[in-house]
């Protein structure tokens, strides 16, 4: 469960990490790993999309200044993968709703993924 988000910093489960993250709806944390500061291209959600979840939230920052190109859109969307992409404190409360309504209303867990990126 994600905690909170400041600018930088991400708290997950009781964990700080103040870089990017990759997280899972099995709650498994992992740095995520970007080529371009400002962009996230198709390479950038590569890894996530191996993992086939139903949805990827992705924060593109605490100002949303993080671009996701359209080809890395495209490629979720052709999978049939749910995209939500917002400011990464939204996006954080947005992954969180997800993973628990999905437990309360379905009784199983959404594959849901978060790719946060936690500056700009």
């Amino acid at each position: 469960m994600i905690e909170e988000y400041k600018l930088g910093l991400i708290t997950i489960d009781g964990e700080d990490y103040d870089y990017d993250v990759q997280v899972r709806w099995d709650d498994e944390v992992s740095e995520w790993q970007r080529d371009e500061d400002y962009k996230i291209k198709l390479q950038d959600v590569l890894p996530a999309l191996e993992q086939n979840p139903e949805v990827i939230v992705i924060g593109n920052g605490e100002a949303g200044m993080c671009e996701v190109e359209g080809e890395a859109k495209r490629a979720i969307e052709e999978r049939g993968i749910k995209l939500i992409i917002d400011k990464t404190e939204q996006a954080t409360r947005t992954f969180n709703i997800r993973k628990e309504d999905s437990m309360e209303e379905e009784g199983r867990l959404e594959k849901v993924i978060g790719l946060f990126c936690l500056e700009y």
